[in-house]
């Protein structure tokens, strides 16, 4: 397996979500940005492609309410063109290539090379990125990974949804496990993953799978 073959998915690594003072703060995530620097390092210096998932919503958005219930609904986060939207320090994107979800983007000009892009940024407005941004079947088309290793935030929502997706789509999954943080008070995926073929496994393994 060629580090070519190999893709990384860093779901929603944001500092409304990571950062103790974000909008949406998921307790416990900061204990694996070390974690998440060894991940960002190791594509930099092997030349890993990394698609970086990240919510980039509008107050219209579907899953932005007064109400939440914190389950379909939330407060205001990630909101366009806010400092809560940016991914933290460890994660931030090398010079990518961002694909907007209400884009009018040709896909054929951005990707006419895309050995050029080693970070690509898929902003989305739903928790699923398949549903969230309509380019990400034809990048995943373009780059057609071997395998795919996902990590980031949430467990339960954004990185299940980011699992199930791939492992649907015929893609070699693997999670890495001591690089996601779930929300409390909702199901942990771990069974359905197993059941769809994704393997967990921790970040010191992943030389083992390339």
């Amino acid at each position: 397996m060629s580090f070519n073959s190999t893709l990384f998915w860093n779901v929603d690594t944001q500092e409304d979500f990571v950062d103790a003072g974000g909008k949406l703060y998921v307790k416990g995530a900061e204990t694996i940005r070390p974690v998440l620097k060894q991940i960002t390092d190791m594509a930099a210096n092997c030349g890993i492609r990394v698609v970086n998932t990240c919510d980039y919503h509008f107050i219209n958005a579907e899953e932005i309410s007064d109400n939440p219930d914190y389950i379909t609904k939330f407060p205001p986060h990630c909101m366009a063109g806010s400092s809560g939207a940016c991914f933290i320090r460890e994660t931030d994107p090398e010079m990518p290539v961002i694909i907007d979800w209400d884009s009018d983007l040709a896909l054929h000009i951005e990707f006419d090379n895309p050995e050029r892009f080693r970070n690509i940024v898929l902003r989305k407005n739903a928790f699923d990125v398949f549903d969230g941004n309509p380019y990400t079947e034809k990048i995943l088309e373009i780059i057609h990974p071997e395998q795919v290793f996902v990590y980031g935030v949430t467990t339960n929502i954004c990185v299940d949804n980011a699992v199930m997706g791939l492992t649907a789509r015929g893609f070699k999954v693997f999670v890495l496990e001591d690089a996601i943080k779930e929300l409390p008070n909702l199901p942990l995926p771990y069974e359905a993953w197993k059941r769809n073929g994704a393997i967990m496994i921790p970040f010191s393994d992943i030389d083992k799978y390339l």
